[in-house]
């Protein structure tokens, strides 16, 4: 299956209302796909090694989605296997008064991975376009009047430019960001929502705070379809996931980020040629050793 029809780089506009949120258009077998899943996370296993020991370039994912839409789940499951060594995980929260008294970009500039290195953002930078702009709650900063006395479009239209700009800023430093927004139907939520009040393991999963987001959920779906429009770039694009069934889901995860590693070709650092012409004396050192 293409990843193309998810993959939105600003050649084409998104519109969340025609894109599938399970795999039935994509006529997708279950066996063959978790096949397929599995195949893929060997091949980036291999590739993490070697990005971690090339040191060149660094992989920076970002996942957003609606609740219970399956971020965690898909981190847990598409990172199986990686070396825990080479990868990193933030969750965003909301932001501290720290972080609150900085720039937007402050606290996820803070959580760049070294090059070498995997970073997963679960949620993001993001945050400071979506919640932000459906809670209207850039009003309420405490920032100069020029910057909050502007209209809220031209408020949000210089933020998709600042991340633009900053997400190009990065590429051109050598690293590369895979951005997913799990795309899992109203429907499909309501229905993990009542699973997780249904079983006591799973009730910590569940806040009074959902329901109230959930009532948002228009408002969160006009938001996130012009965030994508507007931040989609060819270096940087967005991957819109089906999300109603976990394992095509994941499948589809792995597609993209299985698609990053490869393009990033990472490769073994090679011995110095006076290192490998001194092979059959380091052996012959090694083999001689008083025990």
């Amino acid at each position: 299956m293409s990843l193309d029809k998810y993959r939105f780089d600003g050649s084409k506009k998104l519109n969340l209302k025609k894109l599938p949120t399970n795999s039935k258009k994509d006529k997708a077998d279950k066996e063959e796909i978790l096949k397929k899943t599995e195949e893929n996370l060997e091949k980036m296993r291999a590739l993490q090694d070697k990005l971690y020991a090339d040191g060149r370039e660094g992989l920076i994912i970002v996942l957003q989605a609606m609740d219970a839409a399956g971020k965690d789940s898909t981190i847990k499951h598409v990172m199986t296997g990686m070396n825990p060594q080479g990868v990193e995980v933030h969750p965003f929260k909301a932001p501290s008064s720290e972080e609150l008294a900085h720039d937007i970009l402050w606290r996820v500039n803070n959580c760049l991975p070294r090059r070498g290195y995997i970073a997963i953002f679960n949620r993001s930078h993001y945050e400071d376009v979506l919640v932000v702009q459906v809670k209207e709650m850039n009003k309420g900063y405490h920032m100069a009047d020029r910057v909050i006395g502007q209209s809220t479009e031209d408020f949000f239209k210089k933020r998709y430019k600042h991340i633009r700009n900053y997400e190009e800023y990065l590429y051109e430093n050598s690293y590369r960001m895979v951005k997913i927004f799990l795309n899992v139907s109203k429907e499909k939520q309501k229905e993990r929502f009542l699973e997780r009040l249904d079983t006591p393991e799973k009730n910590w999963k569940f806040s009074a705070g959902d329901l109230k987001e959930r009532e948002l959920w228009d408002d969160y779906m006009r938001v996130y379809e012009k965030t994508i429009n507007e931040t989609g770039t060819p270096e940087n694009p967005w991957y819109v996931i089906p999300a109603d069934q976990k394992w095509y889901a994941r499948y589809l995860v792995s597609e993209a980020i299985l698609e990053a590693m490869e393009e990033i070709d990472p490769q073994y650092p090679e011995m110095s040629d006076e290192d490998k012409a001194n092979i059959p004396v380091y052996k012959e050192t090694l083999l001689n050793e008083k025990e």
